[in-house]
């Protein structure tokens, strides 16, 4: 692993190969705000024997600025700090770049890091087709050459970059998408800070935070998981109260547009198909603009997108799995809408955790953080990776008698099985007791029914703590996940 980059082996292994190459290289790397993209090459270039170009783009910059801090950064790098004068134009401005890259010596490494791209493409000013001219006509010929250019808008990064269908076409060598971290992964991070919490803290934590390395800087020592979450979320001006609005202001033009997306489906416990999503938008929002601001919101690691196979009703469905802006849709908003943001006092997540809210909360949370470790599922049930993960409703029409059914995961296997999956959040080891079991009897029956499957079924339950060994478990579970099994690597 390279210096202090905790987590991130495959993006660092991408980064060596990228380096080592004898050729020139154009890495994109995109990834929401606050997801450590920065640091990431930062921290990888720091130590090595290399010229390294970095240059932000401002937000809401004119294009004067960018070009002059551009021209800066150029000074700085390549001419030891001596006066450039700044120039009107992209065109004149990459010239100015290229006349100093020839100063630099033919065996030394030159890495272009071009952070915030889409920032500093401005409306009009052509950056995207010098870029392209520059890239095709002069640095793709030089081998020393290592182009990153880096944007927390994941969606302008893929759709103007790396599926660019102009002079920029297939010419990405390598492509970064940085996700929050897993369980195992922020507990190595909490490690590296010198805090050692058991699993159970840590997964109360990242019902919060999502994994994102930012938030998890905030945490400090010798703090309880309660304590912690009162910290970041409710003491008065704390990180988590502010860092919605600017969270999103930051990532998409109208933001309220993506929030009420997002609200729309956090109401849907179990998913929302795309028909009945769009019917509930504003006018403006219910054909093109909505299905792109869906994409968008998805390639931001906000919500994903899937296809029920087992349902009658086919189409897209959209889920959250975004555990802060869960969070902040159930317990940062109420009180930001009334005075209570201006009393808060300690202890409040606390009595919160009494709460019947509190529940419900945490039960939808700890399966957002389930979709996100099915990796992890698959291979602690021995599910190959060909089986296809998906969840499952049925909603009768009023018309009819029978009752609904959810099956929370299930995994459609390739050896004529299935393995559904009960998700189930508990401080305690769960119990499994007699109307639990003749309700989940019931479920069983319903999707056999509905789904007309003549596969084997296998039941398994994914749990925070072990299922408490009884009649009912030694006869009805196949399988059990538990909190240890989620964090494994």
């Amino acid at each position: 692993m390279n210096g202090s980059i905790l987590g991130r082996k495959d993006e660092v292994d991408t980064l060596e190969e990228m380096l080592a190459s004898n050729r020139p290289e154009f890495l994109a790397i995109y990834g929401r705000r606050r997801i450590g993209k920065t640091f990431l090459i930062r921290q990888f270039f720091k130590d090595k024997n290399i010229v390294f170009f970095k240059v932000t783009g401002m937000k809401d910059g004119a294009i004067s600025d960018q070009i002059k801090n551009f021209t800066k950064q150029i000074s700085e790098t390549f001419y030891n700090n001596a006066p450039l004068e700044s120039k009107t134009n992209w065109n004149a401005t990459f010239e100015l770049l290229t006349n100093a890259i020839q100063n630099v010596s033919k065996n030394r490494k030159i890495v272009l890091f071009f952070d915030e791209l889409p920032w500093m493409a401005t409306s009009r000013s052509k950056l995207l087709q010098n870029l392209d001219y520059y890239w095709n006509q002069y640095w793709s010929d030089d081998k020393r050459i290592k182009l990153i250019v880096c944007g927390s808008s994941s969606s302008w990064i893929i759709n103007k970059i790396i599926e660019n269908k102009g002079g920029l076409h297939n010419r990405i060598t390598h492509q970064i998408h940085l996700s929050p971290f897993k369980l195992a992964e922020t507990k190595d991070f909490l490690k590296s800070k010198k805090i050692n919490l058991s699993d159970t803290q840590i997964l109360s934590i990242y019902m919060v935070t999502g994994g994102v390395p930012y938030y998890l800087e905030y945490i400090d020592k010798g703090k309880s998981a309660t304590q912690i979450i009162e910290r970041l979320a409710f003491s008065k001006k704390s990180l988590l109260l502010e860092e919605f609005d600017k969270l999103f202001s930051s990532l998409f033009e109208k933001p309220e547009s993506y929030i009420e997306i997002l609200r729309i489906i956090a109401e849907s416990r179990y998913g929302i198909g795309q028909e009945e999503l769009l019917k509930k938008l504003e006018k403006s929002l219910k054909g093109k603009g909505g299905l792109e601001r869906l994409k968008s919101l998805e390639q931001a690691d906000f919500i994903i997108s899937f296809k029920p196979h087992l349902h009658k009703k086919r189409g897209i469905y959209y889920r959250l799995i975004d555990e802060y802006t869960l969070f902040y849709f159930s317990w940062i908003e109420p009180i930001k809408q009334t005075l209570q943001e201006r009393s808060l006092e300690k202890g409040n997540w606390q009595e919160l955790q009494n709460t019947p809210a509190w529940n419900t909360w945490s039960g939808y949370a700890f399966e957002a953080v389930c979709y996100k470790h099915l990796s992890e599922i698959r291979k602690r049930l021995e599910i190959s990776p060909t089986a296809i993960a998906d969840s499952w409703r049925y909603i009768p029409s009023k018309r009819e008698d029978e009752r609904g059914a959810q099956i929370d995961l299930l995994f459609d296997r390739r050896d004529n099985a299935i393995t559904l999956c009960e998700i189930k959040y508990s401080n305690k080891p769960y119990v499994l007791v007699k109307d639990y079991i003749d309700d989940l009897k019931r479920k069983v029956e319903i999707f056999k029914k509905r789904t007309r499957t003549k596969k084997q079924i296998f039941l398994a339950f994914i749990t925070v703590d072990k299922i408490k060994n009884n009649f009912y478990a030694e006869d009805m579970i196949d399988g059990n996940v538990d909190l240890e099994d989620l964090f494994s690597s």
